[in-house]
């Protein structure tokens, strides 16, 4: 009697054991996860271009737009952005040569070395945000928990930077437990201290299989009361000439 017991009381703490067992079986594998996110928004093997509008917030200000045309070979990991609003700010230029990126001054007609790492005309958006980006090249991941969004299961993934190329110290992502996109970015100092939240509650397919905020909102976490709201329009896959790519087109186009 006694043995028999001890064998139901085993049975029933097995099937006790049986939910979180396949809860951590369900657990995904998270860098295959990250690497899925840098699939979305790689485009190698065809051109990328659009038109990105930026309207900026600042306590005490008036409102201020800027407008960029963003042109991207993946390929070769070239980028061109153009400014066309503010006005004032119209024809200068950031473009992605080699391993050099310079910045076009249509006024002095000078090019000098500037970072993808930069803010786009004293917006809360970074060169960075409109270029090609590898998660998984710049970051290693520290931690992982369940969560929820909103209406949305998702994972916070924490990812620890591994190179200087990465914009920040750490970054934090919410990522859709159903779709593997994106729904908040935290990004953080080398002190821990957040700096930047953005956003992305809107998307488009730019082509099959491959996904791009429509919709970013960007929060300057160090000075409150900041920041800014970008849209995307004009997104296109269609193949551009390779003039694009150079410093002679942003002095032809000025």
């Amino acid at each position: 009697m006694k043995r028999t017991r001890i064998s139901a009381a085993l049975a029933a703490a097995f099937l006790l054991l049986l939910p979180l067992s396949g809860a951590y079986a369900a657990e995904p594998d998270f860098e295959a996860m990250v690497r899925e996110l840098d699939k979305l928004e790689d485009f190698t093997g065809m051109d990328f271009s659009g038109v990105f509008t930026i309207a900026s917030e600042k306590p005490g200000e008036k409102q201020s737009v800027t407008q960029i045309r963003m042109f991207r070979r993946d390929s070769k990991k070239q980028f061109l952005i153009l400014l066309q609003l503010p006005e004032a700010q119209k024809g200068q230029g950031y473009l992605k040569e080699d391993d050099n990126v310079w910045f076009y001054d249509p006024t002095s007609r000078k090019f000098t070395h500037s970072s993808i790492k930069e803010n786009l005309n004293d917006s809360e958006a970074k060169n960075a945000d409109f270029t090609r980006k590898s998660i998984l090249d710049d970051y290693a991941i520290e931690k992982t928990e369940p969560a929820t969004l909103g209406k949305f299961p998702i994972w916070i993934i924490t990812l620890k930077a591994r190179t200087g190329e990465a914009s920040y110290d750490r970054m934090k992502l919410s990522i859709r437990q159903d779709k593997v996109l994106i729904l908040k970015e935290e990004d953080f100092g080398a002190s821990g201290r957040l700096m930047r939240t953005t956003l992305f509650p809107k998307y488009a397919e730019v082509a099959p299989g491959k996904f791009f905020p429509s919709q970013m909102l960007i929060v300057d976490e160090i000075n409150k009361g900041e920041k800014s709201q970008v849209t995307m329009s004009e997104l296109s896959t269609e193949k551009l000439p390779d003039k694009v790519f150079t410093k002679a087109f942003i002095e032809q186009v000025n």
